[in-house]
């Protein structure tokens, strides 16, 4: 696999690389240069959760790591279900918090995870990742106990739900967080200038896990073939996909299962009130406003790091910018559809609220509709327990965490102070 730095297209790495250096120069995500695509989608479809993720990564992946290794790797990684539920006659809820974390992404962290271990040969590694809460989770408890890798996690104090923060800031062991007093635009900026630095990066083996990284981004195209697999044959011409989307890995991802031959005919980008991403399809300008906490808060981010990554592919695969549907629902709104949900039989959560509401609102006569949810309920407990009236039990994992102390390091928004800890943790 060969993939381009897309702000300097002359930097080009394997595989390898680019999941154990994370960013390019000047910052610049890694792309690939070319896309598998699959004509048979429907054969590919009959194939079970795993065996179907194992040949598209295969085939992503090239001959770089042995089919054989790339199956154990998402053998290892994939060890939980992504159903889909019917939550009326057109749309479909893709629960995609059934892993260990209870959110979508498990399936990235863990990939990334396994990925990295097999490929970097024992070298001492510093992961370093920002988090708008469900992140953090996926990553510290994918590296949890791996020799060789410290995992440092920034979030913005305050600005996550406690059970998010109780399920990654107890860990200890490897497991680093640091509570950072602003916004998660703040930590990822912060996460930003560290890869800008090449002597630290060096000195620490520095790493990302975010969506930043390209293995992430390739294991979170698995599930909507995943998707596709459970509807029925006869509805999966015209499907319609509506993405809860704040770093926008996860469009990506949708985008680029379509690009490799996914049948799906359009996608809703849903935000909240941080709407960045609608405002410049409406207008074709790119004006990014002060970040605001909402409740829901892992979407909270007014500079999308994924979006050049859509753009690239906007352009290799010649599609218009105008055909992306978007739309955004402010609290009130997402309080409202959290209700629906509810009197239609459905228990969910803010960020999958927000796209179930601008699904039902867009979905148009003969199409088949998808939102995905991205989280258990629970995660965020205090806020659907006050908009629903209801007491949400905590399943196991996180009745288990809420009762472990916080062992989160505080800090400013600050470089300096967090490059001297950086180098404080790898000593």
């Amino acid at each position: 696999m060969k993939l381009y730095n897309i702000k300097d297209h002359s930097e080009t790495v394997s595989f390898s690389q680019a999941v154990q250096q994370g960013l390019g120069r000047g910052q610049g995500l890694f792309f690939p240069e070319s896309l598998p695509y699959f004509d048979d989608i429907e054969a590919l479809l009959a194939m079970p959760l795993v065996a179907r993720s194992s040949k598209i990564l295969s085939a992503l992946i090239g001959d770089e790591l042995p089919i054989s290794q790339v199956s154990e790797l998402v053998s290892n990684a994939f060890s939980f279900a992504a159903p889909l539920e019917q939550v009326d006659d057109h749309i479909h809820a893709l629960e995609l918090f059934h892993g260990p974390t209870l959110a979508f992404k498990d399936f990235g962290g863990r990939f990334m995870a396994q990925s990295l271990a097999a490929v970097s040969d024992g070298k001492k590694i510093t992961i370093l990742t920002a988090t708008s809460g469900d992140t953090g989770a996926a990553v510290a408890h994918a590296f949890y106990g791996i020799d060789n890798i410290d995992v440092v996690i920034l979030y913005p104090k305050g600005k996550i739900s406690p059970l998010q923060e109780k399920l990654f800031c107890t860990l200890g062991g490897n497991i680093h967080t640091v509570a950072i007093n602003g916004t998660f635009d703040d930590c990822q900026s912060m996460v930003k200038q560290a890869f800008d630095d090449s002597e630290l990066r060096q000195a620490i083996g520095l790493n990302s896990a975010n969506s930043i990284n390209i293995s992430r981004l390739m294991a979170q195209i698995c599930y909507y073939f995943e998707a596709v697999a459970q509807l029925p044959a006869h509805k999966r011409d015209q499907v319609v996909i509506s993405v809860p989307s704040g770093n926008f890995g996860n469009l990506t991802a949708g985008l680029l299962a379509k690009a490799m031959g996914l049948p799906i005919k359009r996608f809703i980008a849903g935000t909240n009130a941080n709407d960045t991403v609608p405002r410049y399809l409406d207008s074709g300008e790119w004006a990014p406003q002060q970040t605001v906490a909402t409740l829901s808060n892992a979407m909270d981010v007014s500079q999308p790091n994924n979006w050049p990554r859509i753009e690239e592919l906007f352009r290799r695969e010649q599609w218009r910018l105008s055909e992306l549907a978007s739309g955004r629902a402010d609290d009130e709104e997402t309080a409202e559809s959290l209700k629906s949900l509810s009197q239609a039989g459905y228990l969910c959560e803010p960020h999958g609220a927000i796209a179930y509401r601008l699904l039902a609102e867009q979905l148009e006569e003969g199409e088949e509709g998808i939102f995905l949810c991205t989280a258990h309920p629970a995660k965020f407990k205090e806020s659907v327990d006050a908009i629903l009236g209801k007491d949400i039990p905590l399943p196991g994992p996180l009745a288990k965490h809420a009762q472990m102390t916080l062992l989160s390091r505080e800090q400013e928004p600050d470089f300096q102070t967090l490059r001297d800890y950086l180098l404080e943790v790898n000593g």
